[in-house]
């Protein structure tokens, strides 16, 4: 019985995988569609200029700046984990997608709502209620990811991945720098800056966004598979061996990267390189320095739209890049350039004639490296094992890129210090480089047979 009953859901499969190919051209706009509405509706909450501005107007000290990269990444990372059996076990996927933006949708909106209805701005509870949403939103982002990584890793072949993301990029950037031009100028410069309605606009468009997901034509997962198969790159004949793992939670994360020789040292490039974050915060704060008050709101606006240009720009070139030669090759380069981010923002307010702060929108510019590359680690991660397991894989991921953070209070509390900025800036600038030294020892997936990995 047990027989027939793989024989059918093998047969089943096999027509799902069809069909999964006939709809892909389709899922690919419908996926782009999502993207680009979730990018509009992001440029109005931009985690290196929006928040930390807005965290400045109600409490100004480094250390509590340096609390905001910790809630991000471990909204984002911890949660997954703990989702990933359930999101595997999930037939369709895409009604996770559109649960998880939601959470994205009513966090803002939550923002929006204490912010317009509080007419005392410094109130010693108002920093951590909006921390609170701030975590919960983050914790929606992190399984939003994962989702979209796991539907996307279904639904979408590994060679147009880069396509995908390329049309997300490019048309997210467009509709974002227009949104920015027309309507985030228009608030930044009213007396509150019009948090209110920056917020609230977000939220409105994250609830969009996840309407999208009814567009989305995922043919339902057949059979299902009790445990999650990790191949031991690092065994001593050589030979791959699976072992059974649970679908999910730490302990399954762990023995991935314990027994996984190349996710293993993708982790490692991806804890190096993520320490960009840590400084997001603390860009804007050392850009409006050297910035005349008058000319503030439109200093904002201005390193938005940088930074979101940036993003379609290199999700276009990571896209193309990344579809011909692998996504190996790409992630390189954007480490690289990720790497000399912190040094052109000291340049910029170093004082040098002909580099004044006039030009510290160009590190906004390249900031917009980030999520791009946050976008092929994740691709890159997809490659490296089947379907069944882009779940764990993505999640396990994201709980790596957690790990740097436990520094982020330091880093903030070091700023406030005389020459702090220079001092934390040069050192991430260098722990990224790392990160980049350390890219060069990746496999490229597609290069490789699955089953024969050479000895570390």
């Amino acid at each position: 019985m047990d027989r027939d009953n793989s024989a059918t859901d093998a047969v089943l499969d096999g027509d799902r995988e069809t069909q999964v190919l006939q709809l892909e051209p389709h899922n690919l706009l419908a996926l782009s569609a999502y993207s680009v509405l979730l990018r509009f509706a992001w440029i109005f909450k931009t985690e290196s200029v929006i928040i930390p501005a807005f965290l400045d107007s109600i409490a100004s000290p480094g250390w509590l700046r340096g609390c905001l990269p910790v809630l991000n990444r471990f909204g984002q990372s911890l949660p997954p984990i703990f989702f990933a059996r359930r999101l595997r076990a999930a037939r369709v996927k895409k009604w996770s997608l559109l649960g998880t933006s939601s959470g994205l949708g009513f966090s803002m909106l939550a923002v929006a709502a204490l912010w317009m209805l509080t007419d005392n701005k410094h109130q010693a509870w108002l920093p951590p209620a909006f921390l609170l949403l701030y975590l919960i939103f983050f914790a929606s982002n992190g399984l939003n990811q994962q989702v979209f990584g796991t539907l996307q890793g279904k639904l979408i072949r590994a060679d147009r991945r880069g396509e995908l993301l390329g049309l997300s990029g490019i048309g997210g950037s467009i509709t974002s720098i227009i949104g920015a031009w027309f309507l985030l100028q228009y608030w930044l410069s009213l007396p509150d800056r019009g948090f209110g309605y920056i917020f609230g606009f977000s939220g409105l468009g994250f609830l969009v966004a996840g309407a999208t997901c009814f567009f989305v034509k995922e043919p339902p997962d057949v059979g299902h598979v009790s445990n999650v198969l990790v191949p031991d790159r690092d065994s001593a004949d050589g030979h791959v061996e699976n072992m059974p793992h649970a679908d999910g939670g730490l302990g399954a994360s762990y023995r991935l990267v314990r027994d996984n020789r190349d996710f293993r040292r993708l982790a490692i490039v991806a804890m190096l390189f993520i320490a960009i974050q840590l400084l997001f915060p603390h860009f804007q704060t050392l850009g409006q320095q050297h910035v005349p008050p008058d000319q503030i709101g439109y200093q904002l606006m201005l390193w938005v739209i940088a930074q979101n240009a940036a993003v379609g720009l290199f999700s276009w070139v990571s896209g193309k890049l990344a579809d011909r030669f692998g996504n190996r090759l790409s992630l390189q380069w954007q480490v690289f350039g990720t790497a000399c981010v912190p040094l052109l923002a000291l340049l910029f307010t170093s004082g040098v004639e002909g580099w004044g702060p006039q030009h510290f929108w160009i590190t906004f510019f390249f900031l917009g490296l980030t999520p791009v590359t946050i976008k092929t680690l994740t691709n890159y991660a997809l490659e490296l094992t089947e379907p069944a397991q882009h779940p764990l894989y993505v999640a396990t991921l994201h709980a790596c890129l957690a790990v740097p953070f436990i520094f982020a209070p330091l880093v903030g509390w070091l700023v406030d210090w005389p020459g702090g900025f220079e001092r934390v800036f040069i050192g991430v600038s260098g722990a990224i480089a790392l990160g980049w030294l350390a890219s060069l020892r990746l496999v490229e997936p597609r290069h490789q047979a699955m089953d024969a990995a050479p000895l570390a």
